[in-house]
């Protein structure tokens, strides 16, 4: 049975390991000391202290998703668990002979550039702040590595409990000025490729360096807003919709091209979904971004 090790156990890494727990042997590294579910074995430690990751040098895995999230929007922040955190993890590997892959959930943030044009993972990357240039460090740093290793580039992550744009929704006098281009993926749809992936590794399947995981259609701010008012009975009458502008537009014909199939396509099959289960009041976790 294939071993994966999964760095860094929030929601997402969370949903990871529970797709992949059927067929796979898991083991979760989380910085609290909450265990995984399902039984799966929980290591506490944290990517960025060297000497609490000792413990992986003796594990083995034949896969790794490196799958953290930072505690502060800060360049040191990102720097210290995208750039050096990693380091620090694949530091653990270096006699690990059973290492077939390395995945690094990156983000669409490595894109800077603001134009109409669709962009895909042929596009040169060009980071407009230090989010983007750390995670672009980060890929690099990977491509360096004698071992396979793919970049999964997220777009903004929605799902239950990421409910920013449903909340901003309801007071029209918090929309955003700009009416700028979004992209966004669903949390079950980026755990669901993610596992797929995986999986095609385990079958000695081709998988490519690098995945621009979205939904089909970029989509404008507005767009989006105006329809999760309506779903919520908010009156938009006398919203003026700007012409848009900024942001970017995403294509995702790589991973569609895998033959993966997307639960939530666009963003009224998602948040139809969520609004449906939603019976009380929450607030954002995270803000999605694009």
């Amino acid at each position: 049975m294939p071993k994966v090790l999964i760095v860094g156990c929030g929601d997402l890494g969370t949903a990871i390991a529970i797709r992949l727990q059927p067929n796979n042997e898991v083991i979760g590294l989380r910085q609290s000391n909450r265990q995984l579910p399902l039984g799966m074995q929980t290591i506490q430690a944290d990517v960025t202290q060297p000497d609490t990751l000792n413990l992986l040098e003796k594990l083995s895995p034949n896969i790794i998703i490196y799958c953290v999230a930072t505690s502060a929007q800060t360049d040191e922040n990102y720097q210290a668990h995208y750039v050096e955190g990693l380091k620090n993890v694949l530091a653990t590997q270096r006699q690990n002979k059973a290492l077939q892959h390395v995945f690094f959930v990156s983000s669409t943030r490595v894109y800077g550039q603001k134009t109409d044009e669709l962009l895909d993972e042929n596009t040169p990357a060009i980071p407009a702040d230090f989010g983007g240039e750390r995670l672009l460090e980060a890929e690099k740093l990977l491509k360096k590595q004698a071992y396979k290793a793919t970049s999964i580039r997220l777009s903004g992550i929605y799902g239950k409990g990421r409910l920013y744009l449903v909340n901003t929704a309801k007071d029209t006098s918090k929309w955003p000025a700009e009416n700028n281009w979004s992209n966004r993926i669903h949390r079950d749809d980026a755990a669901e490729f993610i596992t797929y992936l995986v999986e095609k590794v385990t079958k000695n399947q081709q998988v490519a360096d690098c995945y621009v995981v979205t939904d089909d259609i970029p989509t404008q701010q507005y767009e989006v807003l105006t329809w999760l008012a309506k779903q919520q009975n908010i009156d938009t009458s006398n919203i003026k919709v700007p012409v848009a502008q900024g942001g970017k537009r995403l294509n995702n014909r790589r991973m569609r091209d895998t033959g993966f199939q997307l639960q939530y396509p666009n963003y009224q099959a998602g948040y139809s979904d969520i609004l449906k289960n939603l019976s009380t009041p929450l607030f954002p976790r995270r803000r999605e971004s694009s």
